[in-house]
């Protein structure tokens, strides 16, 4: 009896464990399959379909006769789906891979490991030699996971040239798909990072679509679900002129640093821009950039990827038809005004030299801009006062950025004035820096205390070609922001100076290169032009002079304004910049 009793027992505990699971098992198919049951019918549907995003073309950019500066072209790139970049099919495939491509397998595997999240695919190489293409789209069924994908790269097709201008594009990052997500950016997008790429990013980028397939449980494609075709971005139609930048890039080519501006004065269409050191926007459209490369790039010293047409250095004597204008606005010297010049000056404790060492005896406006004399422009500049002087400066477009779109990193300059000496120079405490007379001399000739950009002067010259109207540089007729044509000629600004002091400025530039300091500008081949030649000395670095030419032509009716910088290059404004505006000069009106 007893051993039947206990039986019983064991039997009543087995139904109870296998009551007890029956109802864990159901309730987990319960809570699975009703409460949980449209979550998980998705997850699967996820689980066996896949989203193959397709990557939108970039627009081109053409120069203004339709010659082709940045254009995207097709390429093709080895590929590896996540689920298969694992475990012992990895291997396989990786060694496979290795050995039809010729590369290493530790390649294949760092660029595996590079793989970031929202990736849907990991590239395995960069772009692939038509060689390696063929070998892999012949192989493609014995190589399971892995695809030959098209991409398109950013092509720059003349180098260097005008990449300061145009810019690159690099990879988005984290934290800016973060914030971008939201306008229809992917992990895989490139970014405008620098110049017109930057500016027109949204003109320019078009707009993903993307591949639905259905695929097995091992991650095979099986068929495609559906397809929305991408969106292109626009072309964007530039004011530069490719054989006029190919030019300017020339002529300034042995000079280490430097910039060319070329600008239509009467709307402020920009015809060319050059900014040397200059590098090669394709670098960055690699995948794989070297440490040593990058560190080239932006070092510090060399400033590589700085523009220096929207930077501000000392100008000279560039700078000395801003002083003519403060005398003649203020009233303090007319136009006819003669002042008697000498061998030097004496201001505070030195006395400020004539570059001729003597002088020009008693002289004009007109003469004084034609032999550069210092003497009068101290004069006329120490007369008038260093507010005359930054007045007529800013009207003229100085101190101030010149809103042209590339102009993130633009730097506004200075023209230094009694009450920013009073306020500490930037650097003092207040009242511990007062205006000298030096300080006066020395600005009136644009040395010293007045730093300005090659754009800013040639905005200035531009206003005295066209007599009178501040123009706004630009290199589209369209609007980064809202992607409508602009009007430029509304967008100048009037300067509120006499007729007679344009006309007075006018004539003087003429006479430069007439029979004066940029008699050197003159050809058979060129119409007449109106110039002024510069030389400052480099009060940042302490280096070498620089040497500075500020021109425009025809001189009757301006279709051009061209100012050349050669950074620390000894010898003046007609030895070294002259030269290189004349290059420019001869390539727009003998193209």
């Amino acid at each position: 009896m007893e051993e039947q009793s206990l039986r019983h027992v064991k039997y009543r505990l087995l139904w109870r464990l296998l009551l007890v699971l029956v109802l864990v098992l159901g309730g987990r198919l319960f809570w699975l399959q009703i409460v949980q049951g449209e979550q998980n019918r998705a997850s699967a549907r996820e689980n066996r379909v896949r989203l193959a995003p397709s990557q939108p073309i970039r627009g081109q950019m053409l120069d203004r006769h339709g010659e082709v500066l940045v254009s995207s072209k097709l390429v093709h790139r080895l590929y590896v789906w996540p689920k298969q970049a694992t475990g012992p099919s990895w291997y396989r495939l990786r060694r496979r891979l290795g050995a039809l491509m010729d590369v290493p397998e530790e390649a294949l595997e760092q660029r595996r490991a590079s793989f970031r999240p929202g990736d849907y695919r990991i590239a395995l190489t960069d772009v692939l030699t038509p060689a390696q293409t063929i070998k892999l789209l012949e192989q493609a069924d014995e190589l399971p996971g892995a695809e030959v994908g098209v991409d398109y790269l950013r092509d720059y097709p003349h180098g260097i040239t005008a990449a300061h201008a145009l810019g690159y594009t690099s990879p988005i990052t984290e934290e800016e798909l973060y914030h971008l997500a939201g306008q229809g950016y992917r992990i895989q997008d490139r970014i405008g990072r620098t110049g017109l790429e930057a500016a027109y990013e949204q003109h320019l980028r078009g707009q993903w679509g993307g591949r639905t397939l259905e695929v097995s449980a091992n991650g095979d494609v099986q068929r495609p679900l559906g397809e929305k075709p991408s969106v292109p971005g626009k072309d964007l139609q530039l004011t530069l002129d490719l054989g006029l930048q190919q030019a300017a890039e020339k002529a300034i080519a042995k000079y280490p640093v430097g910039a060319i501006v070329a600008m239509d004065p009467r709307d402020g269409a920009i015809l060319a821009m050059v900014s040397r050191p200059a590098y090669d926007p394709n670098f960055f459209s690699q995948q794989v950039k070297s440490q040593a490369e990058l560190d080239a790039l932006f070092d510090p010293r060399d400033k590589i990827m700085l523009n220096r047409a929207l930077n501000p250095y000392n100008p000279g004597s560039v700078f000395k038809v801003v002083t003519a204008a403060a005398g003649m606005e203020s009233g303090t010297f007319p136009p006819k005004t003669e002042l008697h010049t000498t061998a030097c000056i004496p201001y505070g404790s030195h006395c400020f030299p004539e570059h001729n060492g003597e002088g020009f005896g008693k002289i004009g406006y007109e003469d004084a801009l034609r032999f550069s004399s210092n003497t009068f422009f101290y004069q006329v500049g120490v007369g008038s006062g260093s507010m005359a002087l930054h007045d007529a400066a800013v009207k003229l477009g100085f101190t101030q950025r010149s809103s042209i779109e590339i102009g993130f990193d633009e730097d506004p300059g200075l023209v230094g004035n009694e009450e920013w000496a009073a306020a500490g120079r930037g650097w003092a405490e207040l009242g511990q820096t007062p205006w000298i007379p030096e300080d006066m001399a020395s600005a009136s000739i644009g040395q010293s205390v007045v730093q300005v950009s090659p754009i800013q002067v040639a905005r200035a010259y531009a206003a005295i070609a066209n007599g009178g109207w501040l123009v706004q540089p630009h290199f589209s007729d369209l609007d980064p922001q809202t992607g409508e044509t602009v009007d430029w000629l509304e967008k100048r600004q009037p300067v509120s100076f006499q007729p007679e002091t344009w006309a007075t400025l006018q004539r003087g530039l003429r006479k430069v290169v007439a029979d004066g300091t940029g008699y050197g500008m003159n050809s058979e081949t060129l119409p007449d032009v109106s110039g002024k030649t510069g030389t400052a000395e480099d009060n940042s670095s302490h280096g070498p002079d620089h040497a500075w030419f500020a021109s425009y032509a025809p001189s009757d009716t301006p279709e051009i304004v061209v100012v050349a910088f050669a950074a620390n290059s000894p010898g003046g404004g007609s030895v070294h910049a002259l030269p290189i505006a004349k290059v420019v000069m001869e390539a727009y009106f003998n193209p």
